[in-house]
């Protein structure tokens, strides 16, 4: 159990690409409930490289990440989160959010978006959808077979 104050942890843009993978690599191979699934996985750190990237840190050690992807010329994607599981229910989530929102702002996109699994389909991604609309998502689409039967992707958006 995390007793710390979740006031110490800190947002950090973070730039350096080898930073980048590290951090990415650190969270999602902890979260394997989410993020089991090696070669997705390996495309998400990858894929963070050359993306904005926030890092969120308590007492200096990397505890979750957010990393933002621009879709089209007004929208951008919150395409990758992870948090370490004890600190999920802390506040960390949403911190690393409202950076990310504060900067695709600042980069002049109307909308933003995220994909996660059809709620109803996991417990833990059913507490996956209901962090985004506690973040003032809305459901928009599901694509029932873009990842796969077993995984309807459900689409999210919000106007910014």
């Amino acid at each position: 159990m995390v007793k710390e104050n979740m006031d110490s942890c800190i947002v950090k843009e973070i730039i350096d690409a080898e930073d980048k993978k590290r951090i990415t690599r650190l969270i999602l191979e902890a979260l394997p409930d989410w993020f089991g699934v090696e070669e997705s996985r390996e495309e998400y750190i990858r894929d963070s490289v050359d993306r904005p990237f926030f890092a969120a840190f308590c007492e200096d050690r990397p505890v979750g990440f957010i990393c933002l992807k621009e879709t089209g010329k007004d929208t951008a994607e919150l395409c990758v989160m992870g948090v370490l599981q004890e600190y999920h229910r802390k506040g960390v989530g949403r911190k690393l959010f409202e950076r990310l929102h504060d900067e695709a702002k600042r980069r002049g996109y109307s909308f933003l978006q995220v994909k996660t699994v059809k709620m109803g389909m996991y417990e833990d991604y059913d507490a996956t959808n209901r962090f985004y609309l506690s973040l003032g998502f809305k459901e928009f689409e599901v694509f029932p077979m873009l990842w796969d039967e077993l995984n309807p992707c459900q689409v999210y958006v919000m106007a910014l």
